[in-house]
């Protein structure tokens, strides 16, 4: 693993730290490589339930490293096409990851920074963080992230923020719903340690397949007698399940279900 990303595990929490602090995470082709190895590797183990992913020094990440985009000015169209697509991988990846996950969020992000936000399950962020869909400002459009920003915030609001490239703050992130809680700088950990206790009550395999469910959902809106196939499919898999037999039996008997942790 390259140093630019470091993997921490505590017990069933797995932790991706982005580490180029110097450069507010800014992330080249490289660490989209690493990172994406990584969440594959993470979303592999049974072990995990739960990923966070988190920002070294001041910054989330600010988003495309300048080397970087220097670089690829000059590529052909075919390796920019190419390199768009490693992103779009690790933003699928992301999105897609079968364990819950928390974007925990400080200073600046921007860009594609915004992008792993919103592929994110809960985000949560603090007072000072400040954010940006920056990308018309250099004659670009936040093409590769916008299925999952558009899914975050809406397509009247990413009208605007893609247009404009704007920054806007934590509270206006919240409002427009892409991140789900505003908390001081200070407390931020807390914040984040409280949605990983929630989700250890929960039951790994419905936590994680949570985000599949409003996926199909959204996917299958037009379609109501084949979305309740799907639904009924679901929940009857679930019904049927070991862990649903057993958070079941937990609810009548009055006691936890193995999988809940103190």
């Amino acid at each position: 693993m390259s140093d630019a990303l470091l993997v921490q595990h505590d017990g069933a929490i797995a932790t991706l730290h982005l580490n180029r602090p110097e450069l507010h995470n800014a992330f080249d082709a490289a660490l989209i490589h690493s990172l994406t190895e990584a969440l594959l590797a993470l979303g592999a183990d049974s072990t995990v339930r739960a990923v966070v992913l988190a920002g070294n020094g001041p910054s989330f990440s600010a988003g495309a490293d300048l080397q970087w985009m220097r670089a690829m000015a000059t590529a052909t169209q075919d390796e920019n096409r190419t390199d768009s697509l490693a992103l779009a991988r690790l933003m699928r990846t992301l999105d897609e990851l079968p364990k819950p996950t928390i974007a925990r969020v400080q200073g600046a992000a921007f860009g594609g920074g915004v992008g792993l936000i919103a592929c994110c399950d809960i985000a949560i962020a603090a007072e000072g963080a400040r954010f940006g869909l920056t990308e018309s400002r250099l004659g670009l459009l936040p093409a590769v992230i916008s299925p999952y920003v558009i899914a975050a915030i809406g397509p009247r609001q990413a009208r605007r923020w893609f247009a404009t490239g704007e920054h806007f703050d934590a509270a206006t992130a919240e409002r427009i719903g892409l991140v789900h809680q505003v908390v001081p700088a200070d407390a931020l950990d807390a914040a984040v340690r409280t949605q990983l206790d929630l989700l250890a009550k929960a039951a790994p395999v419905a936590a994680g397949s949570a985000k599949v469910l409003v996926r199909e959902v959204c996917a299958a809106v037009g379609d109501r007698d084949g979305l309740d196939r799907a639904n009924a499919g679901l929940i009857a898999a679930l019904r049927a399940s070991d862990e649903g037999r057993e958070g079941l039996s937990a609810f009548l008997e009055k006691r936890a279900p193995a999988w809940a942790t103190k």
